[in-house]
């Protein structure tokens, strides 16, 4: 803030001059006694003055909130903007009108594929947007050394750019074994962190005890990953923010609620994490995750707060969070406490939503070294077969609304050759397909839980590395999706008797897109029914965001990845079949 603005803040708050906007007959909720009264908010540029005087002079605008609730713009606490195929400013477009103003997103996904191209890009791709967006720098890129992505970044890279204000944090570090272990490499990057007074965000599913001791000592700030009341106590227990979660796959804000008593909340965020357009358009965003909270017992009330001021405090930013003097102007309207709908929205003063039409102006920012990433070597349809030594094979197993997965053991067939070939069962073929570096790489494994019959569907968005991800019960059809993949630069593609049924061109960096929000919502939507309907995947499964999750080597148990079958809770490649 600037002397000048600063002086006209003070000057409004005091009634020497004018506001520039009044809110006049708002109920305000206050999130720091979760409490409402009634009052008139004066705003003063982005900044909120006041509650006003009698004698103060009339604002220059002026709307009537007609006695309706005035609150906190809503804060994601953590959330993966490449998950939502969408560029910063189609995403502001999506969820702002949801009441998010504030988003704390880690870049990861981009960077695993671009580097520091990718981050660069996404600073500034947020920046003339109404949605404001802090980026975590990357903590693990890659995610692990058991497979390939685009890009390594290191100590050195953190420290060419964690100074930025934009970037209050390391983001998830997800090897939570090297922390625990002390790792070197590890441990270089949390003192880079740490020296310019930076933390770190958690990712430790199934930690507890002295393992969870170390990772907190360490300085872990917060975990996303609790499904379990087990899980969120024992991180409460140590300080710990929980990190209640709402996305497309993954649903565990029910499961976590009874964590969350008049002892805790203060410790409890929200976020989406991974959510895909269609799930935002339909059931909203952070919005959403109140509804399900209150619906499921927690007082509304709390549940804004956690939505709130939580996350404000959590990253140590007293200029938002909450409806009081000094505050960004980021306010939502709603009428009803219980069925929480969100009717306007302001960003920073402006009205930027007005029943969920956005008005605000964005800058769709050219993708300039981010586009084309797509180096794959010596793929061909005999890189697919699976050879087996034996009939008995290790199997992913799919958990529904889940993006952890169980390990399973399977009696399948094999044809002339040894090869695995599909019975009558549930059990299909995955794949994935190295696109960063030309190693001609090909991981193979068996996957249950689908239901997918007659094709293939591939996929160039595969967490958190990103390469080529295939699953399919004919090599010919896995073939097809994955060259349409090659062909277009990334994206999605579903393949039946040897022709694509449909694709869906990613042109920035192979996991996202500049196309508006509702274009992209309608464009999955359809691939979700052809899925449905021509492959006959399961209505149990979100069929693409479970698919991009399987290539991830550190959420339990096994998972796959360019190198092979990947055992989670060993940390180590094991092969499929069982000697």
């Amino acid at each position: 803030m600037e002397k000048n603005e600063l002086k006209k803040l003070i000057d409004t708050a005091a009634g020497r001059i004018p506001a520039d906007l009044c809110i006049k007959n708002a109920r305000i909720v206050n999130v720091f006694d979760r409490s409402i009264f009634d009052g008139d908010i004066y705003i003063s540029g982005s900044y909120i003055a006041g509650f006003g005087g009698n004698d103060f002079p009339p604002a220059k605008e002026v709307f009537d909130a007609g006695g309706s609730y005035i609150a906190p713009g809503l804060i994601d606490s953590h959330v993966h903007i490449e998950s939502s195929h969408l560029c910063p400013a189609e995403f502001s477009r999506l969820v702002v009108p949801h009441g998010t103003t504030t988003v704390f997103a880690d870049p990861h996904e981009i960077c695993n594929v671009c580097g520091l191209d990718g981050l660069d890009y996404m600073l500034k791709a947020s920046e003339n947007i109404a949605l404001k967006v802090f980026l975590h720098f990357p903590s693990c890129v890659p995610a692990t050394p058991f497979e390939n992505s685009g890009a390594v970044l290191g100590a050195e890279e953190i420290a060419s750019r964690i100074e930025n204000p934009r970037i209050p944090a390391l983001g998830e570090f997800m090897n939570y074994v090297g922390v625990c272990n002390a790792d070197d490499e590890v441990l270089d990057k949390i003192i880079t962190a740490k020296k310019a007074g930076k933390v770190f965000e958690g990712h430790s599913p199934s930690l507890f005890g002295s393992g969870l001791d170390a990772y907190v000592a360490a300085g872990a700030l917060s975990d996303h990953e609790c499904t379990t009341k087990e899980e969120a106590v024992e991180r409460l227990k140590r300080g710990m923010y929980v990190v209640l979660r709402e996305g497309t796959a993954c649903n565990n804000i029910k499961g976590l609620l009874p964590a969350v008593t008049e002892n805790t909340f203060h410790l409890c965020l929200f976020c989406t994490d991974d959510r895909q357009p269609s799930s935002i358009v339909n059931e909203g965003h952070i919005d959403n995750n109140i509804r399900i909270a209150v619906k499921n017992g927690l007082n509304p009330l709390t549940a804004i707060t956690i939505a709130t001021l939580n996350a404000a405090n959590c990253y140590g930013l007293r200029d938002r969070g909450a409806v009081a003097p000094g505050r960004f102007a980021d306010l939502i309207l709603f009428d009803d406490l219980n069925d929480f709908k969100v009717r306007k929205v302001w960003a920073c003063g402006k009205l930027v939503s007005d029943e969920e039409k956005y008005l605000a102006k964005d800058i769709i920012v050219e993708p300039e070294k981010v586009s084309g990433k797509m180096n794959v070597k010596n793929f061909s349809r005999e890189r697919l077969a699976l050879k087996l030594k034996s009939d008995r094979v290790r199997v992913i197993k799919i958990i529904p609304h889940e993006i952890v997965t169980e390990m399973t053991e399977a009696k399948v067939s094999r044809d002339k050759d040894g090869c695995w070939q599909r019975n009558s069962d549930d059990i299909i073929k995955i794949a994935v397909v190295e696109r960063h570096k030309g190693t001609g790489n090909v991981g193979l494994g068996l996957i249950q839980g689908f239901g997918l019959k007659d094709g293939a569907i591939a996929m160039s968005i595969a967490h958190d590395s990103h390469n080529i991800i295939v699953i399919g019960d004919s090599d010919f059809d896995m073939e097809a999706a994955v060259n349409c993949l090659i062909e277009m630069g990334g994206g999605m593609a579903i393949a039946k008797n040897g022709k694509i049924l449909s694709s869906f061109q990613h042109e920035i960096a192979g996991i996202m897109c500049s196309k508006s929000a509702f274009e992209v919502a309608e464009k999955i939507r359809e691939m979700k029914e052809i899925a449905r309907k021509e492959l006959s995947v399961s209505n149990d499964i979100a069929v693409f965001m479970t698919l991009c999750f399987m290539a991830l080597p550190v959420i339990p148990s096994l998972k796959i990845t360019d190198k092979g079958l990947f055992d989670v809770t060993q940390f180590k490649h094991v092969s499929v079949e069982i000697e």
